[in-house]
This record gives structure tokens, sequence and C-alpha cells, in this order.
């Protein structure tokens, strides 16, 4: 599809609404988990707030123009703080996802009251319109959930990984993922979109878990 073509632009007027709303909700629940568990960095921080200028960051924001995918900046946490650390470590990584996942299914849920109840104040064109736009924040919360629970630096799924390890193969762990992991998550997300012949491997995975998440919710 060529550049600002009437349909990719209102793809992307779409996206960045959904994307933003679910980047902010993410990083809040990170924020909030880790002040329930003793953490009260990301407060201190301004970081407990429901406002987008908070957590965006400019660079992940424009590449969702460019590869329809971005970022926030992430929420401080002190380890430290967090009591009992391991679990609360686990909790608070886990908290971004897991409040992806919770939006994705609120989504999918009023999609199907829409679609039976909505013909009774709109007309079939505002519902297949309103419908399409929630089954986007649906879909774009799936994706969220999914990616950051790739176990890659800085993905919250590293984090996991890392309290699940003994307590002596952590260092190494860690390790090569401040080394290598960064520079493989750039890769799996921008070379498949620079070089449209190399699968893409994030693609494929986004595709399978998408269909099996609307074929449970919406079944």
């Amino acid at each position: 599809m060529p550049p600002f073509d009437a349909q990719w632009l209102l793809y992307k007027l779409m996206l960045l609404p959904a994307l933003l709303f679910s980047l902010v909700i993410h990083e809040y629940a990170h924020a909030r988990t880790a002040l329930a568990f003793g953490d009260r960095t990301a407060y201190h921080q301004g970081r407990l707030t429901l406002n987008p200028l908070a957590h965006l960051d400019p660079i992940g924001t424009l590449c969702i123009f460019l590869v329809n995918f971005g970022w926030a900046r992430p929420v401080p946490v002190n380890p430290l703080n967090l009591y009992p650390r391991k679990l609360g470590d686990i909790a608070v990584s886990l908290a971004g996802p897991f409040s992806n996942l919770g939006l994705a299914i609120a989504a999918a849920l009023l999609t199907r009251l829409w679609w039976a109840f909505g013909h009774r104040v709109a007309s079939p064109d505002t519902v297949d319109a309103v419908a399409r736009y929630v089954l986007v924040l649906a879909s774009v919360n799936v994706m969220l959930f999914t990616f950051n629970l790739i176990p890659l630096f800085p993905l919250d799924g590293h984090h996991v990984v890392r309290e699940l390890l003994p307590i002596d193969s952590q260092h190494g762990f860690m390790d090569w993922q401040i080394r290598f992991g960064r520079m493989l998550l750039m890769a799996l997300i921008f070379v498949p979109a620079l070089l449209p012949q190399v699968p893409n491997l994030l693609g494929t995975v986004f595709g399978f878990v998408q269909g099996l998440f609307f074929s449970v919710v919406l079944a």
C-alpha cells in the first residue's frame, strides 16, 4: 500500500490512539503494582498517572507510523524495595502484559455486545465502524501482551525468566541479555520491515496468538 493512501491514513488514525492508550495503561499497571509491593520509585517520579505525557517515548511513538508498532518509557522500579522481592519483581513485570490482556478481553466482549444490540441505536454502517475500531483496540492489546512476554531485554518477559532461574544462573543470563537482547529484538522488529523477503517471525507469532484469542473470546 503506498504511503498516504486514504486507507493507510485511516488505519494509522485508528491505530495511533488505540496503541497510545494501551501503552499508557501498560506502564500505569507496572507503577501501581510496584507501589503495592512497596516500591515508590515510580510514584516519586510522577509515573503513577494515566497522563500520556508522563509515559510516552518520542521514538517509540514515531515507530507506530514506521512499523505499526511502538513503545513507551519503561517505569522505573527498584527491586530492592519490593517485598517479597522475587514475587514482587515477577508481579510487577507481568502487570503490564496482563493489563493489556484484560483490555483485549474487555474490548472483544464489548464488540460482541455492540454487534448484538448496537443496531437498536445506530445505523448498520455506524455499528460496523465502531466494531472495527474496538476490534483494533483488542488486536493491539493482544499484540502488546504477546510482545512483552518475549524473554529479551528490555521486555517484561526477560525479568520473569531471570527470577525463575537459579540464582547462580541469573548473572550469566543478564550478561547475555544486556549484550545481545536489545540487538536481537530490534532485528526481529525492523529487519522484516526493511527486507520483505525475510520471514516476519514476530508477525507470524502475533497472527497465531490473535487468531487463537479471537476464536476463543468471540466464539
